[in-house]
């Protein structure tokens, strides 16, 4: 797309929109990743997922799109050298029982899907488990493995090369996701080695739940560093796990501050050489019916004891909170290895606020540098009832010379230069 026809955005500041794309007529994204020049998005509504070339980033092309199983989403993805990871779970946006927000994002998820029990009595009409393609050709994704699992499927994985893969899992006989570890030695069977739960969510074995039904406590996914698995675990928040041993993860420390505050935990990104911790709550409710959401910095110097030091500054130049749909964080740039790794700088999204990012030399008191909020997307694609048209960035990714990829769940993929 040339410079001229650019989406202009609803505000900028130290942000240069450089390229767009509607993914191929797919705008929507969940999960980003740049290999090699092509970004692989996770469609929500579109099903599948796409790549776009995005060598030349001033002019992304979409180049293949691959159509998830039926009634399946493969929302989230890893990249790594020539491997692909997919995670393929039930579709629960296309589900009637999931077309209100409040279904999904409150209460125990397995017990909704109908998994939880110990002896599950739902019919199985879609695909669970992760898919393991070569990208050794990114326009031309080939499928070489798949780990099937028994119950809603794999939500988020983190694969950054090597032996082992890490995800969060809705297993049969769980009240929720859990966390996995997963034995990649062969990536065209890939195995699973060991999983960890949260006592009382393994329902299967008679655990009973100790906090309010109407609570999401279950894994979004964990950042590895060493034997160190950073959980994010929605309503329960975060979760430190010691994956020394992959087939006995052992819980290290949980802490969690909702309530007062509204939970929705999704990201632990750990900046070891500084031995800090970024945590960010996701906003997942319209007009902030869930409340203001955070984003969390942690002195870990005492990994069994990690403690809060200071909350990000809220997006503050537009009335974000009624202006319809999410306000509040989604996801931030991961610091992967094949893309930008900073302990100063963190890039996140804000939903209907767009792109923030924010400085973080002083741990105590970070600060908002740059910003980029798209405009309205064109379409809806999102099929659930009575959703507004308002932007919604979701995920970003940013390479090592610094281009800032991010997606939305209706507007199409942007790229963007940092200019402050």
């Amino acid at each position: 797309m040339s410079s001229q026809n650019l989406p202009v955005p609803d505000f900028a500041r130290n942000m240069k929109l450089i390229g767009y794309s509607d993914q191929g007529g797919r705008p929507d994204g969940v999960q980003l990743m740049v290999n090699k020049g092509y970004a692989f998005t996770g469609h929500m509504f579109s099903k599948g997922f796409s790549v776009i070339d995005v060598r030349n980033p001033r002019d992304p092309k979409p180049v293949h799109y691959e159509p998830a199983p039926a009634n399946t989403w493969n929302i989230h993805l890893q990249t790594h050298e020539d491997l692909l990871l997919v995670i393929s779970a039930r579709d629960m946006f296309a589900s009637p029982e999931f077309q209100d927000e409040h279904h999904y994002y409150k209460g125990a998820l397995g017990k909704k899907v109908g998994t939880a029990d110990a002896s599950p009595s739902v019919e199985r009409d879609w695909t669970a488990g992760m898919a393991v393609y070569d990208i050794a050709n990114p326009e031309e994704p080939r499928q070489i493995g798949f780990m099937p699992v028994e119950g809603g499927g794999v939500h988020r994985i983190w694969y950054v090369g090597g032996r082992w893969a890490y995800a969060s899992v809705l297993l049969d006989g769980f009240t929720d996701y859990i966390f996995m570890t997963i034995d990649m030695a062969d990536p065209t069977q890939p195995q699973e080695a060991g999983r960890y739960w949260l006592p009382g969510m393994n329902e299967a074995a008679g655990e009973t739940p100790d906090w309010a039904p109407t609570r999401r406590n279950g894994l979004h996914h964990a950042i590895i560093n060493g034997d160190t698995a950073y959980g994010a675990w929605r309503d329960a928040g975060l979760v430190m796990i010691d994956v020394a041993d992959r087939a006995s993860p052992k819980l290290i420390t949980h802490r969690n501050w909702s309530p007062p505050f509204g939970g929705g935990t999704h990201n632990c990104l750990p900046l070891p050489e500084r031995e800090l911790l970024v945590v960010l709550d996701e906003a997942v409710l319209d007009n902030c019916e869930d409340g203001i959401k955070y984003i969390w910095m942690f002195d870990i110097r005492e990994p069994s004891n990690p403690v809060s030091i200071a909350a990000f500054p809220t997006p503050a130049e537009a009335d974000y909170a009624t202006k319809g749909a999410h306000f509040g964080p989604h996801n931030i740039h991961e610091n992967r290895p094949d893309g930008l790794v900073s302990s100063d700088t963190i890039f996140a999204t804000y939903q209907n606020a767009g792109i923030r990012v924010f400085d973080i030399r002083n741990a105590y008191r970070p600060e908002e540098i740059a910003a980029f909020v798209p405009p309205a997307p064109n379409r809806l694609v999102d099929h659930r009832p009575n959703r507004p048209k308002v932007i919604q960035s979701c995920d970003i990714w940013v390479s090592a010379e610094g281009l800032i990829y991010c997606n939305d769940y209706n507007g199409g993929l942007f790229i963007l230069e940092y200019q402050g």
